[in-house]
């Protein structure tokens, strides 16, 4: 099942990139004033290795043009100061980065040294050896501190979905896990509990919808795409027992997958917003912070929208679960994370700059000056730490989300991660466009869900066979 770097044509990856969407919060434009408060390289220079050992090299990162990417570029200057290498960042919107980073990466031109990486494409990559195994870098006592970087304290989930064959490709930057995101007063005005099962999500969703008041009781963004619907029927689909590998062939039409579809349809023409089919995320977020949705599920990363005092209408009413369990007894979240792979093109100097930077990037002091020591408004929410995540300041600068924000994300992380929670194939960026095709044709009722999973099916086998 490998794709070449010639048989995958450019138009191909031109098509495929562009119609890709993003799964991360955009936040607010870059501020040049909003400097992390600890300026002080000491945290860095313990690290027992030369911080200056590819000193004079120049390499270009691409990245999408979000908060948490924009806190990491107001600390330029330390790590140039750190190691004499030159940086440049190049940020690129979410719709258009995977497709420059693999004209980039197939044509071997070497312009980006790394970029942020979307998880699903490194079986790609790695099968066109596009990118370099980090082991090697890992294990190099002369470019890694080991006790300093302590690279198994990044969330385990977020290190395996950028693996390939349990070897490590990308090193997790930022990343999010989708909860359930419930209006608390509501609920508790009607005696209501979190959902912990599909069936009880129905139940709430049903006892809290009101079209006629313009309150409805569930979304689930619908929008195409491999990021956008085939975010949410993963989840759906694990939920219901299904999976996505038969007799070593992918399936997508089974009877377990069929059902799940059917539940998705089910649930957003009985209790959602009418347009919801075509929402994306911050659709849904922005529906919720007007006071018009009572339950979601999404990414954790969008309570920086729901709890802007600027724009929300319900700061203060706001609490997070799990992922529901389904039929089959499993509540699956997503897994997803920006991470930071090495271009395979580049001379071993720049491999070595390259690797510093994502070192340096991906250490948990960086983490943290870009979390809640960064001194703007965006306190980064997907940090890559578990000592992070478990820190009272980490706690302390995310008090505001909501109530249990925290529990519920380390809970998901920690218990309902499924590596293969989508097919990890190098045919992935086809066959995620062709599923949430297929899915959103089932949503708006063009298509019943197994005359749709049946049609995505035969496109399917025919990549397979390709």
């Amino acid at each position: 099942m490998k794709i070449t770097a010639n048989s995958y044509k450019r138009r191909t990856l031109l098509k495929h990139g562009a119609a890709l969407g993003t799964l991360a919060a955009l936040g607010q434009p870059f501020n040049s004033v909003a400097f992390a408060q600890n300026n002080n390289l000491a945290a860095y220079k313990a690290a027992k290795i030369n911080w200056k050992q590819a000193e004079g090299e120049a390499i270009t990162v691409a990245v999408i043009p979000a908060s948490y990417f924009l806190n990491l570029i107001s600390l330029q200057s330390q790590f140039e100061e750190l190691t004499g290498i030159k940086l440049r960042f190049e940020k690129v919107p979410p719709g258009q980065i995977r497709q420059k980073a693999m004209l980039d990466l197939s044509s071997k031109t070497g312009t980006y040294a790394t970029h942020a990486a979307d998880p699903m494409y490194y079986p790609l990559y790695v099968a066109n050896k596009w990118v370099e195994p980090l082991d090697k870098y890992l294990n190099n006592t002369a470019l890694t501190d080991s006790a300093w970087f302590k690279y198994d304290d990044i969330i385990k989930a977020w290190r395996e979905a950028d693996s390939v064959d349990g070897k490590p490709y990308g090193i997790p930057f930022d990343g999010e896990v989708t909860l359930q995101v419930y209006r608390k007063d509501l609920y508790d005005a009607k005696g209501l509990k979190p959902a912990t099962t599909y069936e009880e999500l129905i139940f709430n969703a049903k006892a809290l919808n009101n079209p006629n008041e313009r309150m409805y009781g569930l979304a689930l963004r619908g929008f195409a795409g491999a990021g956008q619907n085939m975010y949410i029927y993963p989840s759906i689909l694990l939920g219901f027992g299904g999976g996505w590998v038969k007799n070593g062939k992918i399936v997508v039409n089974s009877p377990e997958a069929v059902k799940a579809l059917q539940w998705y349809v089910d649930s957003l023409s009985n209790y959602a917003p009418p347009a919801v089919r075509n929402w994306n995320w911050p659709d849904i977020a922005d529906a919720f912070s007007q006071g018009t949705v009572a339950t979601y599920i999404d990414a954790h990363s969008s309570a920086a929208v729901i709890n802007n005092p600027e724009k929300s209408k319900v700061v203060g009413k706001i609490g997070y679960a799990r992922w529901p369990k389904g039929p089959s007894g499993k509540g699956v979240t997503s897994i997803w994370n920006w991470s930071f792979p090495i271009n395979a093109a580049l001379t071993e100097k720049q491999k070595i700059a390259t690797w510093l930077f994502i070192e340096w990037a991906t250490s948990a002091e960086t983490q943290i000056r870009t979390s809640y020591l960064f001194n703007g408004p965006a306190k980064r929410s997907g940090v890559n730490r578990m000592a992070i995540w478990k820190s009272p300041e980490f706690a302390a600068a995310m008090q505001g989300a909501g109530y249990n924000f925290i529990p519920a994300a380390l809970d998901s992380l920690q218990n309902d991660t499924v590596v293969e929670w989508r097919p990890r194939v190098p045919q992935w960026p086809a066959i995620g466009e062709t599923m949430g095709t297929a899915i959103q044709s089932a949503l708006v009722g063009q298509k019943k869900p197994k005359e749709a999973l049946d049609e995505a099916q035969i496109r399917i086998d025919q990549m397979q066979k390709n």
